[in-house]
């Protein structure tokens, strides 16, 4: 036999081993893959990451919160062009064949052996095997992990419908900037919805995927196009997706996208931050990544309302002490044009609307400036008026200033911008519904862009004299009343050290023996040190414990008379309410439901509530009621599906208090009763009274006769606020500065922080009935003459009060025994006692 033949049939049987031995050695790697492949049918149930979701109550959205930006969406839900611009770009047999494109990965194997492994090559994956690596695999490149998904592509096509590898492709793809999936993207990129997209506009985000950090139309819009008219438009028109005439239309379209956030409908980012801390803090850091759909009690109209009170009321604040320097300057570049010098500004963010310009010309009398966005103004005349300086002094070239678009006059008025600042005041506003603690509104700063810290429930400031109602209440439950005797008179304080103190009122003056009901009105605080002189420094710290604050931060001195505690705003509001309800203690609350991505509820808030029909019960002396478990400054932070429950640990009270018949509404859980409903309904009269004639008349353009409240103001002017109720709201608004600075001249706290309170207040009573409760049960009405002395029934010329049943015969006994007040003399001598 020739010797040729020979070995060609040698070398066939060795072909042939060796083709057998591979098949061996690759039907083993496919049964041990195979073996380990993971289970597709999971892919049914496949829970995407999401973003948390905060909503008003009404559901308007006010944050997300997620590493992702992802909105899953059923495949009916994607338009057919859009589906067919995705199929032009990665898959255009994705319907034919059966997971695996043997022709493209063929080629992607010839290429890996070609490169030694060393460069990533083209991998003529299709949308299954996509999927299959997004979901199991890793992005290693290599032999082994190409084949697993292969194989796995081909298993999902044998157990999943092409629609639903599809939608999990379409759903699961990355798109650059945080946007993961289809209907993310095109809110991202266009701000609209799928059914809104264009055809351009579907074609360029087909072409994403593939290099979606280095290709997405923001990054690289060059690339981005190339992709979109030289690739996936001519593919879409070649497979018949397209007619030519809508390709050429196409193509035409300059690449406009944009960055989106996503549609906020509140805007409330401080009540957002407080929610994401809270189910962070639930339920552990993947929360953010679950789909979770948080309604809060929020109240949308009411919560613009608080946010333009609060801006408005700084902006006025800040431009009565004039015109301050820029806030910063930076170098232009010689020959630097709008653009260029817009880019100087990329850093600096907007705040509430105030824009940072960069000043290039401050010639003519006016200021030349440019935005961030490269737009150029001129302000002038009004833009500059409220400065009272001409604009050389105000600014020079490379100074940053801050402007404001003012609303025209008519909406076919051109644009007006003026020259603004920020606020160097900061102020927080809370709005609580007095009857369940319900967050209505909440506004923690001027600007959450400027700062995050949430002065409503972080800042510990001094409240001033409006920390009185809460002495008076524990004078009430030690036998005095509205037209109880206290001198208003100079009084030294001495410690054991020899250290004297001499409080002072703010006026200066003093009245003599006045009535507390004059005194609260007039805020008087002397007459406020010597009550609490009177009643007790320990006793008045565990009593006003009973209006939901630590008594540990309750100074255990004299100075406490004069708000020196350093209290949160949050919790002087919840304080409030209890004068507001008829005396009880209820919870700040913010999240009103907790729902899964499925619509299922998780948790249902029950908060504990206020009854003023309610009757009270008699209570023994000195028990103070506990903050259930959870709450931190008397804000809800307990676990959800296991709300705080309320405590029925009563309020001391002097005797039985017997309070308006009633029951709770069925399904409901009662507060617990912090005081005596008649030391509450007494404290809200006098507080109306601060509104009627006291430091607080500017609420009476309110035009209601349920409105009180108490300003309060601390030394210096550092801290000016006004708490106060009406309808069915308790609002506390504090004015001040991070940096304990003072806020100005005669800056109290009814001029800086009231006009802020009656601002929102104004949105907040709209067509609210009046909230005038008659006097609970055991209240006697008795008539007093202007120095307290107690007169017949029905004398004229005397002052109609409400007491305490058993308070009748005690002012009958000292009427009879006590010397007539008014011949004591308002200058008395100083007299000097021991703080201690």
């Amino acid at each position: 036999m020739p010797r040729l033949p020979r070995l060609l049939r040698w070398f066939l049987i060795a072909c042939l081993a060796l083709a057998v031995a591979g098949m061996a050695a690759l039907g083993t790697m496919a049964y041990l893959i195979s073996a380990r492949l993971p289970d597709v049918q999971s892919l049914r149930t496949v829970e995407l990451q999401e973003p948390l979701y905060v909503y008003a109550r009404d559901g308007g959205l006010i944050g997300l919160f997620g590493e992702m930006r992802r909105y899953p969406v059923r495949l009916e839900q994607v338009p057919l062009r859009v589906r067919q611009a995705f199929l032009a770009a990665e898959d255009a047999n994705f319907y034919e064949h059966h997971g695996v494109d043997f022709t493209g990965v063929a080629r992607a194997v010839w290429l890996l052996l070609k490169t030694g492994g060393r460069e990533r090559v083209p991998g003529g994956s299709t949308i299954t095997q996509q999927v299959a690596k997004q979901f199991f695999l890793s992005s290693e490149y290599s032999f082994r992990r190409k084949f697993a998904e292969m194989l796995l592509a081909m298993k999902m096509e044998r157990e999943l419908s092409k629609d639903e590898i599809f939608e999990l492709y379409l759903n699961k793809s990355f798109f650059g900037n945080r946007a993961y999936g289809i209907a993310a993207a095109a809110e991202y990129y266009y701000g609209k919805t799928l059914d809104q997209l264009s055809l351009d506009e579907a074609a360029t985000l087909a072409g994403i995927p593939k290099f979606p950090s280095s290709g997405n139309p923001i990054s690289n819009p060059e690339r981005a196009r190339l992709r979109r008219d030289n690739y996936i438009l001519p593919r879409m028109a070649e497979l018949g997706f397209i007619s030519r005439a809508e390709l050429d239309a196409a193509r035409q379209v300059p690449m406009h996208a944009a960055p989106h956030e996503p549609r906020v409908a509140v805007y409330a980012p401080y009540v957002a931050e407080m929610v994401r801390q809270q189910m962070v803090e639930r339920f552990g850091g993947d929360v953010l990544n679950k789909g979770y759909r948080v309604t809060t009690t929020l109240d949308p109209v009411l919560q613009a309302a608080a946010d333009r009170a609060v801006v408005d009321g700084l902006r006025v604040y800040d431009r009565r002490h004039g015109w301050r320097r820029p806030e910063q300057s930076v170098q232009i570049p010689d020959g630097a044009d709008a653009q260029t010098i817009g880019r100087l500004l990329r850093a600096i963010p907007a705040q509430n609307g105030l824009l940072p310009a960069v000043v290039t010309d401050t010639s003519g009398g006016v200021l030349k400036v440019v935005l961030a966005d490269g737009q150029a103004l001129t302000l002038g005349g009004n833009a500059l008026a409220w400065t009272g300086k001409p604009a050389a002094q105000l600014a020079k070239r490379g100074d940053v200033i801050r402007v404001r678009m003012v609303t025209p006059a008519s909406a076919t008025a051109p644009a007006q911008w003026e020259l603004d600042q920020i606020p160097r005041a900061q102020a927080a506003l809370v709005s609580l519904d007095a009857d369940t603690g319900a967050i209505r509104a909440l506004v923690g700063g001027y600007s959450f862009a400027g700062n995050k810290f949430n002065r409503v429930t972080q800042a510990r400031r001094q409240p001033g004299s409006s920390f009185k109602p809460f002495l008076y209440a524990a004078a009430f439950e030690r036998g005095f009343n509205p037209a109880s005797i206290v001198l208003d008179a100079p009084v030294v304080f001495q410690d054991r050290k020899g250290h004297e103190w001499r409080p002072q009122n703010d006026t200066g003056d003093f009245a003599g023996p006045m009535r507390l009901r004059e005194a609260l009105v007039q805020s008087r605080n002397l007459v406020s040190v010597r009550l609490l002189d009177a009643i007790g420094v320990d006793y008045a710290r565990r009593y006003i414990s009973h209006f939901g604050f630590d008594e540990a931060s309750l100074p255990p001195n004299l100075s406490m008379a004069l708000g020196s505690a350093s209290l949160t705003p949050l919790s002087i509001a919840r304080g409030y309410t209890t004068f507001a309800n008829g005396g009880y203690l209820v919870t700040p609350w913010v999240i009103d439901s907790v729902r899964d991505r499925n619509g299922h509820v998780l948790y249902q808030a029950q908060p504990a509530v206020a009854c003023l029909t309610c009757a009270a019960t008699a209570v023994p002396a000195g028990v103070t009621p506990q903050a259930p478990a959870g709450q931190v400054d008397g804000f809800d932070l307990s676990p959800v599906g296991a709300p705080a429950a309320a405590t029925s640990t009563p309020a001391p009270a002097a005797g039985p208090t017997a309070g308006n018949a009633g029951a709770a509404p069925a399904g409901t859980t009662l507060a617990p009763r912090a005081i005596d409903p008649r030391v509450a309904w007494q404290l809200a009269s006098m507080m109306r009274d601060v509104v009627r004639r006291g430091t607080a008349t500017a609420a009476r353009v309110l035009n209601r006769e349920d409105v009180g409240g108490k300003t309060g103001s601390t030394n210096d002017h550092r801290d000016a606020w006004f708490s106060g109720f009406g309808g069915p709201y308790v609002t506390t608004v504090w004015v001040g500065r991070d940096d304990f600075q003072s806020l100005g001249y005669r800056e109290y706290g009814g001029k800086a922080a009231l006009p802020i309170w009656i601002s929102y207040m104004q949105v907040a009573l709209k067509d609210q009935p009046l909230r005038l409760p008659d006097p609970p049960a055991g209240m006697v009405q008795v008539v007093v003459a202007a120095n307290g002395r107690l007169l017949p029934p029905g004398s004229e010329g005397g002052i109609v009060e409400w007491i305490k049943a058993e308070d009748l015969q005690r002012m009958q006994e000292e009427a009879l025994t006590e010397p007539t007040p008014d011949t004591q003399d308002p200058a008395e001598e100083e007299k000097t006692f021991e703080i201690f």
